[in-house]
């Protein structure tokens, strides 16, 4: 197994950090679209649309869900740092990654993974074109560099737009490498990239998201390819933790070149951990 790099990052592989405008943008559902057996995208637009960026491959947009009985969505005014809501009204809130935004048609697309039953999955699961939702954010973005030998990109189903993302935006002659956990076969997406693409699906077969270690044990057994690479992780945070500390204990990443994200954590709501050194 390679020792860690103690080598510091050259200056064209940091990340660059950019700060965005925050704003809350009313938005309508044009578009309702089940992917596979466990994802649906909907895609949004409207004239609140009209300067929304995300350059960032993980970026994360806060959805604002309309009320459940009513479906009225609750609408905040600006204030000096951020949106203000009438008390007793914030409605139910979670992040998610902008798959795709097109400035020219004026949509946005947001894929939502069905793990649970909480508000997002149930406005997603029922979401018909002409509601209208909220969007705020991002309020700014992580930009990683491509210059790498080659990139590592890990993730369950929550991970999923991030990772087309990312492949989407790898220049031809790059390389990746991606591990990615679904329920079954019926739950694999294809992605668009120009880099050469090694693709590995692990499948749960049934068994609850965020259990036992099938993204660590498949890591485990694969030989990865030579050279400093970038590796991207997102998933259970428990499980985003044990990968991060794999990759830089006994494959030889550098820390400075391993962003480890939980995109949830098993028996909480709404949260978004950061795992560094």
């Amino acid at each position: 197994m390679n020792e860690p790099s103690s080598v510091s990052p050259a200056p064209d592989r940091l990340p660059r950090r950019v700060r965005h405008e925050l704003r809350f943008r009313k938005l309508e559902v044009r578009a309702v679209q089940r992917i596979t057996p466990h994802l649906i995208r909907i895609t949004l637009g409207g004239d609140d649309l009209a300067g929304f960026n995300s350059p960032g491959f993980d970026d994360h947009a806060k959805l604002f869900f309309p009320d459940p009985v009513t479906g009225q969505l609750t609408v905040p005014t600006p204030g000096p740092e951020g949106p203000v809501w009438p008390p007793g009204q914030k409605p139910a809130m979670r992040d998610y990654t902008p798959r795709r935004h097109d400035s020219a048609a004026g949509t946005l697309e947001i894929d939502f993974a069905l793990h649970d039953a909480g508000p997002a999955t149930q406005w997603a699961e029922s979401a018909r074109p002409g509601e209208m939702v909220g969007v705020g954010g991002p309020r700014g973005s992580f930009i990683i560099p491509t210059a790498f030998d080659w990139h590592l990109l890990v993730g369950d189903d929550t991970a999923l737009p991030a990772i087309s993302r990312r492949l989407a935006e790898l220049p031809a002659g790059s390389r990746a490498v991606v591990l990615a956990e679904v329920d079954s076969e019926a739950d694999e997406i294809p992605f668009e990239t120009q880099a050469a693409l090694e693709l590995r699906w692990v499948h749960r077969r049934g068994a609850e998201p965020g259990t036992g270690s099938p993204l660590l044990d498949a890591l485990r057994g694969m030989q990865l390819p030579e050279g400093d690479f970038h590796a991207w992780v997102a998933c259970e945070s428990g499980a985003a933790k044990t990968l991060r500390s794999h990759l830089v204990g006994e494959r030889g990443a550098h820390p400075k070149w391993v962003k480890a994200a939980g995109y949830w954590r098993r028996g909480s709501a709404a949260t978004h951990d950061t795992h560094d050194d």
